[in-house]
């Protein structure tokens, strides 16, 4: 697990931690390291988890589907960040989304209910460790939050054009890059691909935007 320190060190949980004493919380905790391939499921929907996740390497998306296997990208998360951690706190929770491997991963999973008990030692780091968890469960109920802004609009091209607008200003510029392809984005905003594209087709053609691939530049003459 040493090569993932610094991964680890760099994560919200970890904050104010030192990599002797996260040494000493992975044994605590009851750690355990698996690796994923891409597609793979880590949990599913319906099952009742005990351990949360942290993505070490690679990237998982959580997911939402219907009955008719209708799919919605709930959240991506990348090396670094937790999930499950909201469904480990309540015990015998079942699941109502999956964890999916997007690309090759490897994950780290705590025994949360060990997270969330003071150990015997009471150990500093170990108070540390369970103010941090409160802290990403807050910033993960923001990410939630600002993601209903976007698929709360009324048609795909507000969905679009809200969702890019939040992107752009996150970076920063006009040019930026997305973390999802088309599907993935179609999937996160809850809308048809086909009209998705053809809506971004029509923004591209009005000179609101330009895109290549997962790359957008937008253009300040939108009115």
């Amino acid at each position: 697990m040493e090569k993932y320190l610094g991964v680890m060190k760099k994560s919200s949980l970890f904050t104010g931690i030192n990599n002797q004493e996260i040494s000493a919380v992975l044994n605590c905790l009851s750690a355990k390291h698996s690796n994923y391939t891409k597609g793979q499921f880590i949990f599913r929907s319906g099952e009742s988890i005990s351990y949360v996740g942290m993505v070490l390497s690679g990237q998982v998306h959580i997911i939402k589907e219907d009955f008719w296997g209708n799919r919605t990208i709930i959240a991506e998360v990348s090396a670094g960040s937790l999930f499950g951690e909201t469904y480990a706190c309540v015990q015998g929770e079942s699941l109502e989304v999956s964890a999916v491997s997007s690309e090759n991963s490897d994950i780290l999973f705590l025994d949360i209910h060990k997270m969330m008990t003071v150990c015997t030692s009471a150990c500093q780091f170990h108070t540390k460790l369970i103010r941090n968890l409160i802290s990403v469960l807050a910033e993960k109920n923001l990410m939630l939050t600002k993601k209903m802004v976007h698929i709360t609009k009324r048609t795909t091209r507000e969905k679009l054009l809200s969702y890019l607008s939040t992107q752009s200003l996150k970076s920063g510029k006009a040019s930026f890059e997305i973390p999802f392809n088309r599907q993935q984005l179609a999937d996160y905003l809850s809308v048809d691909r086909s009209a998705m594209s053809n809506e971004l087709c029509k923004l591209r053609d009005e000179g609101i935007l330009t895109f290549q691939k997962s790359t957008f530049h937008l253009e300040k003459n939108e009115k």
